[in-house]
């Protein structure tokens, strides 16, 4: 309890340090920051610590973390020239907003640490990966802080945001294992608050003193609710065959569904447990909810795809990148609609290129789009391009449309992206990658049913939006020529990059693997499957046409706007980057070591229901705003009978994950608190491991998502090696591996002392572990360490040697 009071108390500090110079740079928003400061001053904080502890000018420590802290506030006194009235009058003048953000953030922040307090383990998944990286942080004193599972080496993986977790734990005394927990909660905080900033924003400028000045206050609630509780259809569909609704049972106990059949996600095609009921209740019946789609190759070979969404992943628990990148990814996607609604004609000079906007407005941009790419890399270039879309769609309506325009964004994208790089250069400097190009998709098209699935209640709401506006002037031929245009030219694309792989080893090896003798046939295949999931193209196709119409209806004109600031061509720019992202992974995607379009689809599926979620709930905000009649009352019921179908997953998997919130060693945020239960002595181990100085830790090496590399995990000390495979993902190859998992087995197996110590020189080990893990993977020798190294620990069947 104390641990959450200090960091809502610290991030609410920053926020109020960092409201003045959101203030100065937002004019053009209603709520003029307030919302977005908490993760903007984060966000600042955390870089100005990172970059000066990076370049030695601070140390990872409390000093440091206070000193950048005072360079923060000192940016806030800036902004505001010393002369704090203006933004106090605001903040008077507009309590009720003040009021509803900061009854959300703790509401919301409140809420998902009692969610982890119910079920803090961190074990299982990538839990274990990153809390490693959490406590590998805290241990460092410089930056780049070292790889907890690859002694020797630094951390190659964006890891931005566990700095920000650790230096939330390190000013506040907290241990990494209950930062974990409460990082995640904090995210769901600012994420509740970071999405209700936007769509305020949004409704404010669709109704400019129209309408009660309470009404988009309230409206903006939905936001949060369609962005972190809202999820995908599964869980309907789980309650429905829970049911046995569509099987036909016989005397003889078997069952058969044509539907279930038909419809052929995994586990759903199995008859239910007898006897049926209202609640689903297989073990770990939530997780197939991100595992909707179905990937199957021509040879019958099922290829898994991950398609997570927001509340998923929370109540999963992983503090992945792509959970902890939320706030900052609406903070960037809120900075590109200030793009569109701020009035000023600024420009820059930089590097020979003229920016229109100021210095400091770039350099926040540049800030936001790297903090991204330190973040979540994938997140980068989308924000960049959206961005850039905010700008091209504010140019012209100002100015009219013109090609010089589209030049004019394209010399920006240069600098921006070149400043957002820079911006955070240590960080490239040892950073390494999977990805290897891109490869042509022509095994792999989604089923229009697992489309609608996953993204049903959004795509109802959008739909619904579009009917909102079918009165709207709209440049339909551009529209659907371009909207489905662009949809043939990747179909062409990717028969192209087909075609050219056709002749390396990778592509003879997928032409055997098929059982088809050449390339033709194998594309012939593909272009008749893709008539069987046309009905997906056509969903992606009309709302990437329908997304143009709207959207670009000044292009045509060649003539300003006069619709004033108008917020619909924001929104159909974020209907257009959520399809084109949903679109992509069905002609190409990333080469990784996956070898599938699985991560491809994880991730731009993740910012697609981000982006869609904002304009979703402006869109059924406006519905039920302004729309009266019967007609809207039919739209206003299937609106909400989408979303309700999508409560359904929320509702029955909370109590599910979390033994209906009465866990059986009681509420804590303690994610170690497990280990006490199951491996004590491992426990004790731990916690004397982290009072030694920091030295290289030798244990048992064993697979990814198992309970191997315990010790550098919970401890923060380095160990030779860790997870492999995810070694091999963060780095791109095992180069720098090695033969330290065979080190490892030799360095317990062998009889001989001569042997043991080269190894124990050759990765500088101080610390060898012979604990559960140990004994049970190896045949540990363990009389070599007891006559040759000192024995510094012992619990039970655990003890700890100290190599002199």
């Amino acid at each position: 309890m104390l641990q959450f009071l200090l960091w809502y108390l610290l991030v609410s500090l920053l926020g109020i340090v960092t409201f003045p110079l959101a203030y100065r740079l937002l004019p053009a928003f209603a709520d003029r920051g307030y919302a977005l400061s908490r993760a903007f001053g984060l966000l600042l904080w955390g870089y100005v610590f990172w970059m000066l502890a990076s370049l030695g000018f601070i140390n990872n420590n409390p000093g440091g973390l206070l000193l950048s802290l005072f360079v923060v506030l000192g940016l806030g006194v800036w902004a505001s020239r010393g002369d704090f009235s203006q933004p106090k009058a605001w903040l008077q003048a507009n309590r009720r907003i003040v009021l509803i953000v900061e009854v959300l953030f703790l509401l919301a922040f409140a809420f998902w640490a009692f969610v982890r307090a119910a079920n803090p383990e961190i074990a299982g998944t990538e839990k274990p990966m990153e809390l490693a990286f959490i406590n590998a942080i805290m241990r460092s004193a410089t930056f780049p802080p070292h790889d907890p599972w690859l002694a020797g080496y630094a951390i190659s993986y964006y890891y931005f945001g566990y700095v920000m977790t650790a230096m939330l734990a390190g000013l506040t005394a907290t241990p990494g294992e209950v930062a974990f927990n409460l990082m995640l909660a904090l995210v769901f905080g600012l994420a509740a608050i970071g999405s209700y900033g936007v769509l305020y924003n949004l409704l404010s400028a669709h109704w400019p003193g129209k309408t009660p000045p309470g009404r988009p206050a309230w409206l903006g609630l939905l936001a949060p609710l369609f962005l972190l509780v809202l999820s995908n259809w599964q869980g309907f569909l789980e309650v429905l065959h829970r049911r046995g609704l569509f099987w036909s049972f016989a005397s003889d106990g078997s069952a058969q569904s044509a539907f279930w059949t038909w419809l052929g996600i995994r586990d759903l095609n199995s008859p239910p447990a007898q006897p049926l009921g209202w609640i689903p209740d297989r073990y770990w019946w939530w997780w197939r909810a991100s595992r909707v789609l179905q990937d199957y190759d021509f040879a019958g070979n099922f290829a898994e795809v991950i398609d997570e969404f927001p509340f998923f992943s929370f109540l999963l628990g992983d503090l992945h990148p792509h959970v902890l990148a939320i706030p900052f990814a609406l903070l960037a996607a809120a900075l590109a609609l200030h793009l569109f609604l701020r009035d000023t004609d600024a420009e820059t000079r930089l590097f020979r290129f003229s920016i229109p906007f100021s210095l400091a407005d770039f350099t926040v941009y540049g800030l936001a789009l790297g903090g991204l790419a330190f973040l979540n890399t994938w997140d980068f270039p989308i924000y960049l391009a959206l961005a850039l879309g905010a700008l091209l769609l504010a140019r012209v309506r100002k100015h009219g449309w013109g090609w010089h325009l589209a030049e004019e964004v394209l010399l920006v994208a240069i600098p921006l992206g070149l400043v957002s790089i820079l911006m955070y250069l240590p960080f490239y400097i040892g950073f390494s990658s999977q990805a290897g190009g891109i490869l042509p998709n022509i095994l792999f098209p989604t089923r229009t049913v697992y489309l609608w699935i996953m993204f049903g209640p959004l795509l109802v709401a959008l739909f619904a939006f579009f009917a909102l506006n079918y009165r709207q002037a709209a440049n339909h031929r551009f529209g659907w020529l371009a909207g489905f245009g662009f949809v043939l030219l990747l179909w062409l694309v990717s028969f192209l990059l087909a075609l050219l792989a056709s002749g390396t080893p990778t592509g003879q090896g997928l032409l055997a693997s098929q059982g088809v003798g050449d390339i033709w046939a194998l594309l012939g295949r593909s272009a008749m499957q893709r008539l069987v999931t046309l009905p997906t193209l056509l969903t992606l196709g009309v709302l990437i046409s329908l997304a143009l119409a709207y959207g670009t209806v000044t292009l045509a004109s060649g003539e300003p706007a006069r619709q004033g600031r108008s917020p619909l061509p924001m929104m159909m720019l974020f209907i257009l980057f959520g399809a084109l992202l949903v679109l992509a992974p069905e002609f190409v995607y990333l080469r990784d070591q996956f070898g599938t379009r699985m991560n491809t689809v994880f991730k731009f599926y993740y910012q697609a229901w981000i982006l869609w979620s904002l304009a979703a709930a402006f869109g059924v905000a406006v519905l039920f705003g302004e729309r009266r009649g019967l007609p809207w009352q039919l739209v206003r019921l299937l609106v909400v009978a989408g979303v309700l179908m999508g409560l359904f997953y929320p509702v029955l998997s909370l109590p599910n994950k979390t033994n209906g919130f009465n866990p059986s060693s009681g509420l804590s945020l303690d994610g170690a608190q497990f280990l006490t239960r199951y491996v004590p002595d491992d426990y004790l181990a731990i916690q004397y491991l982290r009072r030694l100085p920091k030295g290289v830790v030798a244990e048992a090496v064993g697979g990814s998502y198992t309970e191997y590399a315990r010790m550098a995990t919970f401890s923060g000390q380095p160990n030779v090696l860790g997870w492999p495979g995810h070694e091999g993902q963060w780095r791109g190859g095992g180069e720098e591996m090695g033969s330290r998992m065979q080190d490892m087995e030799l360095l317990y197996n062998t009889p001989d002392w001569v042997t043991a110590q080269a190894i124990l020189r050759q990765y500088d080990i101080r610390y060898v572990v012979i604990g559960s893990n140990e004994r049970f993977t190896y045949q540990v020798q363990e009389e070599k360490f007891a006559s040759n190294l000192r024995e510094i620990f012992r619990q039970g069947q655990v003890v700890i040697y100290e190599v002199p």
